[in-house]
């Protein structure tokens, strides 16, 4: 076997999102690096994530506003579906090409195709078609990704089931479709594929859907998106081969589907790196324990960044915690960095979103929550989302906002206003100061703000939304 052997101050494992932001601090303070990526290029978000799923989510819309309302027989046209996917798959294509360039232009000839391996904290071994590299490096950062979790239970239907990583491969769709996992992937890609004619069920243990954990907004999400997919909840859902597809059984109920999409969460590349024989500290998951304002792994000149952290498998998470790992990793002494208030969104259209604390984090603490519903905003009602739901929670002595969850048309943008307001320390009062225009969304959260200042124990002296000018 052929063997080289580089020395270099960071080796970075993965050239995803994390990856490459890690890699543009460490080109910044002037070190020398090696990339290492198994392929095929291209992040997560581009090839198999955000990007494809908001792709089949516009043509999913675009399919709605031209359905023919005469036309009631459920019969979809094939080739006109295929042709869609196809058109999608061109422009996914787009996104990946773009971020697999943007990988090859970053590390240029410092990137090292193959699979990388632990021999100690500092020393890989990437080997590559009966090539092998040792890779000694004074700080390495592992940021390879993430994969969709497809467990063993379904080994007997696997011939007709796909991953969220294999859908978008697929060069036909089927007539029905069964989804196990309702989260945000399963239930964006439920309703664009449904949107587009397909029969979808789908199926999760938990009884909420897109990760919601307000009961009443989970309450109006299923009661909303429930009339466009069938949707079991709260119940075990068995999976057995039928004749050219798969039978789906929950309780007393039982549906035949031609193929059946896994879209149960994904898991951490870690498990092929050797970490626990090279003396990684592990925790029960095997995911080195680690600082999450350093990303340092205890102990080790070694970060973690990215999908392959466990936590929160988000873009903007992990170009920041690339960041985090890139700068430490170039540093004598790792910097703690504050992070982002959580966020998250589904683009269900109407959106769901939370952002800040959850409903469930929150419950133990002495809170109000301001309500405001899509029946009493005019802008809401102009486009027939009367079902819109907004809820923000605040502390219940000072009016501080603690977190947010809604559903509402558009709401990628309330919920970035929330985030950002709750990240700066807002207090209802404060935020009520700044200006609402009319008729808008925003007006939503306008509302949801008088009520919690009207639940406050300490009311201000002034009207609500004004500030008397302070005179020295």
């Amino acid at each position: 076997m052929n063997q080289k052997t580089i020395q270099t101050d960071v080796a970075i494992i993965g050239a995803g999102t994390a990856g490459l932001y890690a890699l543009r601090e460490v080109r910044r303070a002037n070190k020398q690096f090696v990339l290492i990526d198994k392929g095929p290029l291209g992040t997560t978000c581009a090839r198999v994530g955000c990007m494809p799923s908001k792709l089949a989510l516009h043509a999913g819309a675009i399919q709605r506003l031209q359905q023919n309302p005469a036309n009631q027989s459920g019969t979809v046209d094939a080739d006109k579906l295929n042709n869609t996917w196809a058109q999608l798959q061109a422009q996914r294509d787009f996104f990946a090409n773009k971020a697999s360039n943007m990988a090859i232009s970053a590390a240029q000839d410092q990137l090292l195709t193959g699979t990388a391996r632990f021999l100690d904290p500092t020393t890989l071994e990437v080997s590559n078609n009966g090539q092998t590299t040792l890779v000694h490096a004074k700080k390495v950062i592992i940021a390879n990704g993430s994969r969709p979790a497809v467990p063993g239970w379904l080994d007997p239907v696997l011939k007709y089931t796909v991953s969220t990583d294999e859908l978008f491969e697929l060069k036909e769709l089927p007539p029905s479709i069964g989804i196990l996992g309702l989260g945000a992937i399963g239930m964006e890609m439920g309703l664009a594929l449904s949107r587009l004619g397909i029969k979808v069920v789908g199926a999760d243990l938990s009884p909420a859907i897109a990760g919601i954990t307000d009961p009443q907004i989970n309450e109006q999400a299923i009661a909303r998106f429930g009339q466009e997919m069938e949707l079991w909840l709260g119940q075990p859902t068995a999976v057995s081969l039928a004749e050219k597809g798969v039978l789906l059984q929950s309780g007393n109920r039982q549906i035949k589907v031609d193929l059946l999409l896994a879209a149960l969460g994904r898991r951490p590349n870690l498990d092929a790196l050797n970490l626990q024989e090279a003396g990684f500290p592990l925790n029960e998951k095997g995911i080195p324990t680690f600082n999450p304002h350093t990303m340092q792994i205890t102990g080790l000149p070694v970060f973690l960044a990215g999908d392959c952290t466990g936590s929160k498998t988000l873009m903007h998470e992990a170009s920041a915690e690339g960041s985090i790992a890139g700068f430490n990793a170039v540093q004598n002494h790792p910097v703690a960095f504050k992070r982002m208030v959580p966020l998250g969104i589904a683009f269900s259209d109407p959106d769901i979103f939370s952002a800040g604390a959850s409903k469930a984090e929150l419950d133990k603490h002495n809170i109000i929550t301001g309500l405001a519903e899509g029946g009493s905003n005019g802008r809401a009602r102009i486009l027939s989302e009367a079902d819109s739901l907004l809820h923000i929670y605040a502390d219940a002595e000072n009016g501080t906002l603690l977190g947010a969850a809604g559903m509402a048309p558009h709401a990628e943008h309330l919920a970035h206003l929330l985030a950002w307001a709750i990240q700066r320390g807002e207090t209802a009062v404060s935020l009520l100061q700044m200006p609402f225009y009319h008729p808008v969304l925003e007006e939503m959260v306008q509302s949801a703000l008088q009520d919690i200042v009207r639940q406050l124990p300490h009311k201000p002296a002034w009207p609500f939304g004004l500030a008397p000018v302070n005179h020295h």
